[in-house]
């Protein structure tokens, strides 16, 4: 069936992001882990696109993109990925996440952006402060 065939290679394509995104994902949790952050929620999704981390320490919440990149390229393991469009897009997500979890609108948030090196690479997690 012809009409099946661009349907399997999207299923494919987005497989094969999807196993090294979520290695990437949790090579930085358990990075935060061991400084003594706390998950609590992980590929959480609105309408406005998905939260990959938000993690909690007494007293300061922690909202984490996280990118895994093969290879320094261009956008340098994935700076240029973060666009404006995608931190406001981030923001608005945050702010639902917010609407779903007021127990925790107290608190003072900071967002990252971890660019974790996918293996073969061995480069060290960096970290970006996000300004929305």
């Amino acid at each position: 069936m012809k009409g099946a065939r661009p349907q399997q290679s999207a299923d494919r394509a987005r497989s094969r992001c999807t196993v090294p995104g979520r290695w990437a994902e949790q090579r930085a949790l358990r990075l935060l882990q061991t400084r003594g952050w706390r998950l609590l929620s992980q590929r959480w999704q609105c309408r406005w696109g998905e939260l990959d981390l938000v993690l909690l320490k007494p007293g300061r919440l922690l909202l984490v993109e996280v990118k895994g990149r093969r290879r320094s390229g261009a956008d340098g393991w994935g700076r240029a990925s973060v666009t404006r469009r995608k931190r406001q897009r981030l923001a608005a997500a945050w702010s639902c996440w917010l609407c779903e979890h007021p127990c925790w609108r107290h608190l003072p948030v900071e967002a990252v952006c971890a660019l974790v090196p996918l293996p073969p690479a061995r480069a060290p997690v960096c970290w970006l402060r996000l300004e929305w």
